[in-house]
């Protein structure tokens, strides 16, 4: 038997690792829920007490499994409730009646995958 010829065998058994080491890698990537943007953007400033929450993540989350809560400037949390989003990828809420200072909008979603993700975006309302 030629040189040749055994190294065709593990040629082929190193190319199908790679090929699915690859596939479960995108897999693993694809399906955790990463945050891609948000309104208000973290460390943003609000002009108004009144805005929409809108977070858009880079999978489809499970809303009705997902929540987000508002930390106020005295600690205390409040759970903010969802309201209809424009696509399964979003989540979305409304702030009403903030007093100027500080906020952190503390976020956590289910994945696809079934892996929780969690975040904070924090944000100040200023002054009208």
């Amino acid at each position: 038997m030629s040189n040749a010829s055994h190294l065709a065998p593990r040629f082929f058994r190193i190319a199908l690792l790679l090929i699915f080491l690859h596939a479960v890698t995108a897999m693993l990537l694809e399906g955790h829920a990463i945050l891609k943007s948000s309104s208000p953007p973290p460390g943003g400033s609000i002009p108004r007490s009144d805005t929409q929450v809108k977070l858009t993540f880079n999978v489809r989350v499970d809303a009705a499994r997902s929540k987000l809560q508002l930390v106020m400037p005295d600690a205390s949390v409040v759970d903010l409730p969802q309201v209809q989003p424009p696509s399964p990828d979003t989540l979305v809420s409304k702030l009403t009646g903030l007093e100027p200072g500080a906020y952190t909008i503390r976020w956590q979603v289910l994945a696809p995958d079934g892996h929780i993700s969690r975040g904070e975006i924090p944000f100040t309302v200023r002054n009208p």
